[in-house]
């Protein structure tokens, strides 16, 4: 009974109030506002979503940075027993690769094994690095649409509960609080799981080329170890 007067409420609105609304435009803000509290975590998501994609997209671009001749003079140098010459070329890179290779020209003169696991640690390291926020990020876009469904429930729960209240004098106004939690908290908890999906793989496909190149060097590094001593 309650719905079919909700219903008539809105078949019988004056015309020219609806033309006035319609042309106050959306505005998103204080749509924004109607979300009610809920839109509070949701905007600290957004924001750790933000900071997080673009610090980290600068520090993998800049990891990714790689001296063309820089394995070439690391090779010169080993084959002519600089290694002093070696390790300063690295600690002159910063970059993940560098100090990969740093710590595998320290470890000259002992086991293959120990060297090549000294690198590895190495790397190791670098990726956590790298992946630093990621699972923070990958956290954001499962929980920001999680807690957009509880504003939902939340709002749903007002619109039901203003409407048992208001009796036979149902007014659709009396229930736009409530509603406009449900469907606010919806779509902003959406729309940030969605970009935070998005920038997580994007980063993650970043950190992938990234440990691909560190894997390609640590070959070459220990082919070049293990090439015969002439």
């Amino acid at each position: 009974m309650n719905l079919f007067l909700l219903i008539q409420a809105a078949q019988t609105a004056q015309p020219e109030e609806i033309t006035g609304e319609a042309e106050k435009g959306m505005n998103y803000f204080q749509m924004a506002l109607n979300g009610g509290l809920i839109m509070i975590p949701l905007a600290l998501l957004s924001v750790i979503a933000v900071y997080i994609f673009f610090e980290r997209f600068f520090a993998i671009k800049k990891a990714t940075k790689e001296d063309a001749s820089f394995m070439n003079k690391i090779k010169d140098y080993i084959h002519d027993g600089k290694i002093d010459s070696a390790l300063t070329l690295c600690q002159s890179q910063q970059s993940p690769i560098a100090r990969m290779i740093e710590k595998g020209v320290s470890r000259i003169g002992r086991p293959l094994t120990d060297v090549n696991t000294a690198i590895e640690n190495v790397g190791n390291l670098e990726v956590s690095r790298l992946e630093k926020g990621l699972p923070t990020l990958a956290t954001v876009s499962g929980g920001a649409p999680m807690i957009g469904f509880l504003g939902t429930v939340i709002g749903m729960i007002q619109a039901f509960f203003d409407m048992a209240n208001a009796g036979n004098n149902i007014d659709v106004s009396l229930l736009s609080s409530g509603i406009y939690t449900a469907m606010v908290t919806t779509v902003a908890g959406l729309a940030i799981g969605i970009i935070a999906y998005f920038a997580y793989n994007i980063l993650v496909a970043k950190v992938e080329k990234v440990v691909f190149k560190m894997e390609a060097r640590t070959m070459e590094f220990m082919d070049l170890l293990n090439e015969p001593s002439h």
